[in-house]
């Protein structure tokens, strides 16, 4: 039997397990030990270690401390890896712990932390999902039921010193560009909620002030949002630190391209990932690469029949912009939940639809000035009903249903 390297108890605050970090930095010690080709478990705590419950209530999404985000279990070290390496991961199963058979969609408030969509969606929301085998379904969002892709929307190697005080440099230099802007531009170090695994003392203490956040990936990994990275996935990641150091957390049950609800796809309450450790000496300077690569899982939710909403890249004001991907893709979104209304969701149940079920993003077009072209791919048979366009207009198929908890600001 595989072993189990990292266990936790959801009982208790991640904080209280040396084996689990929320910061990246070198000299967080490896939590255990492997060799290339062994398999091991780890188990993960969900990304805020308890702070979202499974209620109607949305103000713990509202008030909950982003800063103590995320919890990742690790570092694993690999035996023989060193800096310049490539570290060969094969997710070869992901699962739900016993017990926690659910998990959680938010918007948070754009007061804290905000969202691809914050403006129109400004006030802190949540759905919960419960889990039946392959699929899920919401009580805060009727008539969908889909099939899951379980993925660690987090995955990432240690950074070196260097690496590190780069990231830092050139975050804090895009933060002095709008040094008041709500939410930030981005998240510097935060070292009162820093939690440093089994670093102790005067070196946990200079850790914690320059241990860069979990939020953006980055070269390194991170978290990415990868939605195809499921069983069977194979991922290469750079080594910048002897031993390399794999953390992994945040696992999603399911999730739409680009997570655009922030806490953006079905955050499971706690789960287990079962993976598999190689080297490629040197594999850095042999394939040119310094950022991970990845092979996506062959397993894919089978969805065939899709409506694809178009976006440009002119903004909801009107305003033309050149070739951005960004607005284009917004468009889209919006256009999708507007077209949702119009069976009788609330623009909140439709915005959680696109940040939970598997639809896809795609970026159709960069060369046609002034507009690029994104669009986004709706899965029509998830939903209870045909939802497609005919001459007869659109039935209000939800009809009195209660909407998403929403908590205002205080």
């Amino acid at each position: 039997m595989t072993d189990t390297l990292i266990k936790v108890d959801l009982d208790t605050h991640a904080s209280n397990n040396p084996q689990t970090h929320n910061r990246w930095h070198p000299d967080i010690p490896m939590a255990c030990w492997v060799k290339p080709g062994d398999e091991f478990i780890l188990e993960t705590y969900d990304w805020t270690s308890g702070a979202i419950a499974n209620n109607d209530d949305a103000s713990d999404v509202r008030d909950v401390d982003l800063s103590t985000v995320h919890y990742l279990s690790g570092p694993v070290g690999v035996k023989g890896a060193e800096t310049g390496d490539l570290l060969v991961v094969d997710l070869l199963d992901i699962g739900s712990l016993k017990g926690a058979e659910w998990g959680f969609n938010g918007f948070f408030s754009k007061q804290n932390g905000g969202g691809f969509l914050t403006e129109h969606f400004p006030h802190a929301q949540k759905s919960i999902w419960d889990f039946h085998g392959l699929f899920t379904d919401s009580r805060h969002v009727p008539g969908v039921s889909f099939a899951g892709l379980i993925h660690p929307g987090l995955i990432g190697c240690l950074p070196s010193q260097d690496l590190l005080d780069t990231w830092n440099k050139r975050e804090a230099d895009l933060i002095a560009t709008n040094p008041e802007r709500v939410p930030p531009l981005a998240n510097p170090p935060a070292p009162h909620t820093a939690h440093m695994g089994a670093l102790k003392g005067e070196a946990r203490d200079k850790a914690a002030n320059e241990g860069a956040r979990t939020v953006p990936p980055r070269e390194h990994g991170g978290n990415v949002d990868i939605k195809d990275l499921s069983r069977g996935s194979k991922i290469y990641f750079p080594v910048y630190v002897d031993g390399a150091g794999l953390s992994v957390g945040d696992l999603h049950f399911s999730q739409g391209d680009g997570e655009i609800t922030f806490c953006g796809a079905i955050e499971m309450a706690g789960g287990w990932v079962h993976m598999k450790v190689d080297l490629i000496k040197d594999g850095m300077s042999k394939y040119g690469i310094k950022s991970p690569i990845f092979k996506p899982s062959p397993i894919t939710p089978n969805y065939k029949d899709y409506l694809i909403f178009e976006g440009i890249s002119v903004d909801e004001s009107g305003e033309q912009h050149y070739l951005d991907v960004n607005v284009a893709y917004r468009q889209a979104c919006l256009n999708a939940i507007n077209y949702m209304t119009k069976f009788g969701y609330s623009p909140a149940q439709a915005h959680s639809i696109l940040g939970v079920a598997p639809v896809q993003g795609h970026i159709s077009g960069v060369v046609d000035i002034p507009n690029s072209c994104a669009t986004l791919w709706l899965p029509q048979e998830i939903f209870d009903f045909d939802i497609s366009p005919g001459a007869d207009g659109p039935v209000k198929h939800i009809q009195g249903a209660v909407d998403m908890p929403i908590a205002y600001d205080k």
